[in-house]
């Protein structure tokens, strides 16, 4: 419906049913509904939801499915290992990714029928070569042609799970074209590649005006701590909410990966880490990069500049810091005195 309104050069809300809930205990026809509506809408009591336009749309509809599409992929190569496993084929022990060029070898050499360790050891390639005595282990089991059987469909179904997403990637290109700028430059943030950057603008769009601030983008998204606090007392552990869960998703990775750089995100996140968890790292350090792809998408002009790992040590006050140390040290139980070194 909102489509169809939108195609007649209207300008539909999408609004949350929650806020337009009608009181209580008063009677409800669809008449009545429509005159709560009007009055809600008449004093301004109603906040229309973020639907992007149809450009974005299209986008989000693409990364969306690559999503899908590589849920599914992993699914199935879980369920491969499962199935050596079943078999008594411990490959994923000595080889770290067993999809890989000579993991893929060794699975095709079992459905062709080769059953003799030595022989599947030696397909190994590169570094695995120095594993070959492990391997001729790892394959001592019993697989039969229920196996190979099994093996043979599964991995047929991650080939075409493969060209499916090369396919969607191709077609995200396409869509994406329009947006290359706003693409390249959130690909500078540490942590983000070209596949978070189409998904994280496939998801918020590139027009910043519908978030006038980086707070509302944060807000918007969950990933701004919740407040609720009541005659003085604050209730609750501060959770963020639940937000749009691709994005939740596409920024916890960039946290992560950003947080083994040695950049100024990956420095934040090692500091939030070591006091508070990593959990609370990965949403602090999301919500930094969130800030930053806001800056980034509202001024095509602003380019990314890191602010250094050493950004927290140029900007310590040494005087709190060495009180903050001794403190720590007299209450262990230590007298401290402090001498300037030469």
């Amino acid at each position: 419906m909102f489509y169809l309104l939108e195609a007649h050069g209207l300008e539909p809300w999408l609004v949350n049913a929650r806020d337009v809930r009608h009181l209580p205990g008063r009677p409800k026809t669809d008449v009545l509904d429509s005159v709560w509506l009007c009055k809600v809408a008449e004093r301004q009591m109603l906040r229309p939801s973020f639907v992007p336009p149809a450009p974005i749309r299209r986008l989000r509809d693409l990364t969306r499915y690559r999503i899908d599409l590589v849920g599914a992929r992993t699914a199935e190569k879980n369920r491969v290992e499962k199935l050596l496993e079943d078999a008594c084929i411990k490959l994923s022990v000595v080889a770290s990714d067993i999809f890989g060029v000579s993991g893929r070898e060794m699975m095709a050499a079992l459905i062709a029928g080769e059953r003799n360790p030595k022989v599947l050891a030696q397909l190994a390639r590169a570094s695995m070569r120095k594993k070959i005595s492990e391997l001729e282990e790892a394959f001592s089991g019993h697989f039969d042609d229920h196996h190979r059987f099994l093996l043979a469909r599964m991995l047929a179904r991650i080939d075409g799970i493969d060209a499916d997403i090369t396919a969607v990637d191709e077609q995200i290109e396409v869509q994406l074209a329009p947006f290359a700028g706003a693409a390249e430059h959130l690909d500078e943030i540490p942590g983000i590649g070209p596949v978070a950057a189409a998904i994280i603008l496939a998801e918020i769009g590139a027009d910043m005006t519908r978030f006038p601030t980086a707070g509302h983008l944060c807000s918007w998204s969950k990933f701004s701590p919740g407040i609720n606090s009541s005659a003085g007392k604050t209730k609750g552990n501060g959770s963020t909410g639940h937000g749009n869960r691709y994005l939740a998703r596409v920024l916890g990775e960039a946290a992560v990966v950003a947080g083994k750089t040695d950049t100024f995100l990956g420095e934040r996140y090692r500091r939030i880490a070591r006091r508070r968890g990593r959990k609370r790292a990965i949403v602090a350090t999301g919500r930094s990069i969130l800030v930053i792809v806001w800056h980034l998408l509202q001024d095509p002009n602003v380019r990314f500049r890191d602010l250094g790992a050493d950004h927290f040590s140029r900007h310590t006050n040494p005087d709190t810091s060495k009180r903050n140390h001794v403190r720590q040290l007299e209450a262990l139980g230590y007298t401290v005195t402090l001498t300037r070194a030469a």
